[in-house]
């Protein structure tokens, strides 16, 4: 069964982010850190992958990333320090 992905890429601890979704996490993390598509995490080097959750399907996903888009930020800081209170870039730990 494949499976779909929310994640959250800083610049910085605290810095700009971004809130993305996949259904192939490894894959689109490479793409942000390589540079290789033009847009919002290029232009403000967005690459640290500091959160991501796992759904079952991408209706799940895009629902959670729409929910995750509309909340304050200090939410959304307060979720990546519960699940990485480091800031630590997980790529490494998901390939």
């Amino acid at each position: 069964m494949k499976s779909f992905y929310i994640y959250i890429l800083a610049s910085k601890k605290r810095g700009t982010l971004y809130i993305g979704v996949t259904s192939d996490l490894v894959r689109r993390i490479w793409e942000h850190k390589s540079h290789f598509i033009d847009g919002f995490t290029k232009k403000y080097d967005v690459t640290q992958l500091v959160y991501y959750e796992e759904h079952a399907n991408a209706e799940e996903a895009i629902h959670r990333e729409k929910r995750l888009k509309e909340w304050q930020r200090q939410w959304k800081i307060e979720l990546i320090e519960h699940f990485n209170p480091e800031w630590k870039d997980l790529y490494k730990d998901i390939i």
